[in-house]
């Protein structure tokens, strides 16, 4: 027994000098962060070529002005994030939304098709959805996904068209029948083992600036609460580090890599997010900023792909979480960056099919027609598009019209000539590119009026309606939003609007289906549908166009 007992003192003796010679050794190293590099578009409407105007920056030799810088178009997008990519082998390359839809006639003629197999050549791994991806319904949407022809025009292409190689996401959108997302609602990327979640989705007023038939039996969630509940169940997998692409922004007060003061929807929506959520890559608004809101990174990269986002982002290896996140907005300067052969090739090939249509000389002009809006919200050649409609419409069968209206956001670019003056039919389609019938309808000068109202009523920021020469009205910045139309100031042809009147006004379809929120065109009577908007503006172009008339509205305030 006495030799048991000393056995035991022996050992617990040994013990304890073991463990103390444990103690003091030094402690081991904590393993390094893991480098993301996460690079980033947003808006690029199929662009495959430079747009024109490139992108507009403060003038370094002056602040106080600004200058363009030629940038943009998928030769040079491509090289520049295969250039980001090789700074690091844990790398992704995402869009938030709005990649097609309203695109020049390269990519329009064949329905998109080749901005889907340029960002596939290019590497993208996945894009949230955009209001633009429902342009022409939910099936097309689903047709850009997986691939095949489409089902009445066949395959127009120079090869079968075989869908997407990245995954659009859709988390907020919702199938009404089903009650199942249209498209999955967020991917994960393992970089050195951890998991990053990428939640996509669309901004929630989608249903009011699309055309009603490409959302019919579509709901739409709010954004922030689709993200919330999302965060549980990707915790319950082990994700940690969460990532949003997000197809809503905000407008920014200062340069393309700055963020002096931001508003606009994107900052509610980031401060209802869950504190899981890291980081948030936004659209829609086209316009660029590195932000910081409610202590997370928040980047958008303007429009056309003028801009790729790189963001650099330490992943812990224990938690699995963010532990810091940056962001730099690179331009992608056509005299910086090479442009990319396979995608030359791919555009080249594009080129040779629409050639015959796009180069097609339709008119002369002296000079560009500026989409620059004066302060009372008119383009000149807003003025002129809204006249080419009420003259395509003026002498129809069913009584003349009247009044033109045109909504702002149809209008996608300047109309330039080339240099001999001539214009071709794919600038007319670079400002036109949505072809809508073009629909005349009745309406008392009281809901003229109304839907005047709406240009401030439940807009995110003003869309004064284009409209055409002999309408004429002024409004007041002072007065409150429902009443700033001037009283009596709404005139035709001179004289004052009658109230009780009726009045045949032509719109695009899409207006007269309520998009934008203008709502009271809905109510228009004698709807009677005419040409595509695109086939009037060729028709006035290639008229000749008058003089320009001066002012149409007036600003008070």
């Amino acid at each position: 027994m006495w030799n048991c007992r000393l056995l035991q003192a022996l050992v617990v003796a040994w013990f304890a000098s073991l463990l103390a010679g444990c103690a003091q050794l030094p402690p081991p190293h904590a393993a390094a962060p893991v480098a993301v590099k996460i690079l980033a578009i947003n808006d690029f409407h199929g662009n495959l070529k430079p747009p024109p105007g490139g992108i507009r920056i403060k003038d370094p030799a002056d602040p106080d002005k600004t200058v363009a810088v030629p940038a943009g178009g998928a030769e040079f997008i491509a090289t520049a994030v295969a250039e980001l990519r090789s700074k690091n082998p844990n790398h992704v390359f995402v869009a938030a939304g709005d990649l097609i839809g309203a695109t020049p006639l390269l990519s329009a003629l064949f329905r998109d098709e080749p901005t889907i197999e340029s960002l596939s050549l290019m590497g993208l791994e996945v894009s949230a959805v955009g209001n633009h991806e429902f342009d022409r319904g939910a099936a097309e949407l689903l047709r850009m996904q997986r691939g095949g022809c489409h089902p009445e025009d066949g395959c127009k292409g120079p090869r079968p068209f075989g869908g997407a190689a990245f995954q659009y996401l859709a988390a907020s959108t919702i199938d009404e029948r089903t009650g199942r997302t249209v498209l999955p609602a967020y991917h994960v990327k393992r970089f050195g083992g951890i998991p990053v979640a990428f939640i996509g989705l669309t901004l929630r007023d989608t249903p009011t600036i699309v055309v009603p038939s490409g959302v019919a039996g579509l709901a739409f969630r709010d954004e922030a609460q689709t993200v919330n509940e999302l965060v549980p169940a990707l915790r319950r997998q082990g994700i940690e580090a969460i990532v949003v692409l997000i197809h809503e922004g905000g407008f920014p007060s200062g340069d393309y890599n700055e963020c002096p003061g931001i508003s606009g929807p994107i900052v509610g929506i980031v401060k209802k997010l869950d504190r899981a959520i890291d980081l948030v890559i936004s659209g829609h608004t086209h316009r660029a900023y590195n932000c910081v809101i409610d202590g997370r990174l928040v980047t958008s990269a303007d429009k056309y792909g003028t801009i790729v986002t790189e963001i650099d982002l330490a992943l812990d290896p224990r938690s699995g979480d963010v532990v810091s996140a940056k962001a730099d907005n690179l331009i992608v300067r056509n005299d910086r960056f090479a442009k990319d052969p396979a995608q030359t090739r791919l555009i080249a090939a594009y080129e040779r099919l629409a050639a015959p249509l796009g180069q097609r000389v339709v008119g002369r002009l002296s000079a560009p027609l500026s989409r620059e809006e004066t302060p009372a919200g008119e383009m000149p050649l807003g003025q002129v598009i809204a006249d080419a409609q009420l003259a395509a419409t003026r002498a129809a069968a069913d009584g003349s019209a009247q009044i033109a209206l045109m909504n702002p956001g149809g209008i996608r670019a300047a109309l330039q000539p080339a240099g001999d003056g001539s214009v071709r039919y794919e600038a007319l389609f670079a400002v036109q590119p949505f072809y809508n019938n073009l629909v005349t309808l009745t309406l008392s000068g009281a809901q003229i009026v109304q839907v005047l109202e709406q240009q401030w009523r439940g807009q995110p920021k003003p869309r004064v309606l284009q409209v055409s020469r002999g309408f004429e009205y002024a409004w007041d910045n002072a007065r409150p939003v429902g009443a700033r139309v001037v009283p009596d100031s709404v005139t035709l042809d001179g004289r004052p609007l009658d109230p009780l009147a009726s009045y045949r006004v032509t719109v695009n379809s899409f207006l007269a289906a309520g998009g934008d929120n203008f709502t009271v065109f809905k109510e228009g009577r004698d709807a009677r549908t005419g040409m595509m908007d695109i086939d009037a503006f060729e028709a006035y172009v290639a008229g000749g166009l008058p003089p320009a008339s001066g002012p149409r509205i007036r600003r008070l305030n």
